[in-house]
């Protein structure tokens, strides 16, 4: 899968990572990066490369690295699973060089999402990037690889109107609630979360006519702010299953180390409420609500996996756009090329100007 950048030394850059094209949410979990855990990655990740970012959405787990450490085999896929401590090898993908660059760019302009043209990722890329130059881990390489995929990502979006219909896994999750329970406007929806996704998930539900929402924060500071701004009501972590029979849609949205809600929770709060179903998605990964909740009468729960679906209805004009994205990415991509070629050149002159003198 190596990429050429023509004559002179290849450029020494390389991605790793698996994604939902080729892992199951089930072994998406054994990579997904929890808060606080960013650190220690990667700083195992830096004992192989000289530059190391880490990119760790709800669909993907990716490791970007410059500058690997020849005595270690020069393996990122040996620098991935040592993080992580798994072996993942038959769900992990690898590219270098330009293939490398390539696909951060493609990335970036929402192009490798589960919802094609997305444009959370584009702030998530940042961040990542922000992360590792904050850590000391992004260095001139990196950070023009970065730089190049924002940019990238950015034209692709405002050239092909590619992100002019709101799609997201977000609003794919309230559609699928609208296919499940109807007209929303009468119901009552509880949101687990208050991060960045959950946020999206209620700009949605607003949208789709929802006028009663509850949310539910481990941290009850941030579901009162994330409330206060949607209208809604806040709820503490503790007080999750006195609120749940009001619920007719659950959107599970947070980081935890276990399930938060499991099938005798929902089947007692069902058991108030005869008559009433309860439409449950979790877009969390790890997952946080137990699997076994399908098997109860009434309420059907759905993953990040179900939605591939609805996500392919709503994606008729964005792939009409690809063709025009993906010229735009190849010619970023092209770019970066002749900044590479013109730099090695740079360095040979430099090299033998010294050797003359």
């Amino acid at each position: 899968m190596s990429g050429s950048f023509g004559v002179g030394s290849p450029l020494d850059f390389a991605v790793v990572g698996l994604n939902h094209q080729t892992a199951p949410v089930e072994v998406r979990e054994r990579a997904a990066v929890r808060a606080g855990e960013e650190g220690a990655l990667l700083s195992h990740l830096s004992r192989h490369a000289a530059e190391a970012m880490l990119l760790s959405t709800c669909n993907r787990t990716e490791v970007y690295l410059s500058g690997l450490d020849a005595d270690g085999g020069g393996d990122p896929v040996a620098a991935f699973e040592g993080a992580w401590g798994h072996a993942l090898g038959e769900h992990l993908y690898v590219h270098r060089g330009e293939d490398a660059v390539r696909h951060l760019y493609r990335v970036a302009a929402g192009l490798d999402s589960l919802v094609l043209g997305e444009t959370q990722i584009q702030g998530q890329v940042k961040r990542a990037w922000q992360d590792a130059h904050a850590r000391g881990l992004s260095g001139t390489l990196l950070n023009k690889v970065a730089q190049g995929a924002l940019a990238a990502g950015k034209r692709v979006r405002h050239e092909t109107g590619m992100s002019d219909k709101v799609v997201s896994v977000s609003s794919a999750a309230v559609e699928l609630a609208q296919a499940a329970l109807g007209d929303l406007q009468q119901r009552t929806a509880l949101i687990i979360g208050a991060g960045e996704t959950a946020e999206l998930t209620l700009t949605h539900l607003l949208a789709a006519g929802v006028k009663d929402v509850i949310v539910v924060n481990r941290t009850a500071e941030r579901a009162r702010l994330l409330a206060e701004r949607v209208g809604g009501r806040a709820c503490a972590y503790e007080y999750l299953h006195e609120v749940l029979p009001e619920a007719d849609v659950v959107i599970a949205s947070s980081g935890a180390p276990h399930y938060v809600l499991r099938a005798q929770g929902v089947r007692e709060a069902l058991g108030g409420r005869p008559g009433r179903d309860m439409f449950l998605i979790d877009i969390s990964v790890p997952r946080i609500l137990d699997p076994e909740i399908a098997g109860v009468p009434g309420a059907y729960l759905h993953n990040l996996d179900d939605l591939t679906d609805i996500v392919q209805r709503n994606l008729q004009s964005r792939h009409a756009a690809l063709p025009q994205a993906e010229a735009i990415i190849r010619a970023a991509a092209a770019d970066l090329s002749r900044w590479h070629l013109t730099r090695e050149a740079q360095h040979a002159q430099r090299g033998l100007a010294l050797a003359s003198d």
